[in-house]
């Protein structure tokens, strides 16, 4: 399950509608405990993929770092990665799922026309994507 600050949801498809029609990225910084990973804040990123960046998305591995100092700085860990998918559905592609780690949940944002209109969370089990369930709480 991924329990997520209403703030840092807010945050998420405030900028999966800015970067529109491009794919957003970023990382979710909280606490694991168990199967529940709790999102205190949004870490957002800039899409590092140089081609392809209406279809694909890339976080730069200094950009990973940056975040993992931030989420350290408030006792915090990295417990999953945003993205959205342009004029898609907010389910995993074949891309998503082979670049996916297990252990780690992943948002994804589907923007109709410049609008954030859903998303769900994912996490990968026995190399496949399953959907968990989301709890937004908070302000």
């Amino acid at each position: 399950m991924l329990r997520i600050r209403k703030r840092a949801l807010d945050r998420i498809l405030a900028q999966a509608e800015k970067d529109y029609p491009y794919e957003t990225c970023g990382l979710l910084l909280g606490k694991s405990e168990g199967d529940v990973r709790t999102v205190f804040g949004a870490y957002e990123t800039p899409n590092a993929n140089p081609d392809r960046k209406n279809d694909r998305y890339e976080i730069d591995p200094k950009d990973y770092m940056k975040a993992e100092d931030k989420a350290k700085e408030f006792g915090l860990e990295i417990v999953g990665v945003y993205h959205s998918h342009p004029d898609h559905p907010d389910r995993p592609s074949q891309f998503d799922e082979e670049r996916a780690f297990e252990g780690l949940s992943y948002i994804i944002i589907s923007v109709q026309r410049g609008k954030a209109t859903s998303y769900r969370s994912w996490e990968l089990v026995d190399g496949k994507f399953r959907e968990e369930a989301i709890e937004v709480f908070g302000n």
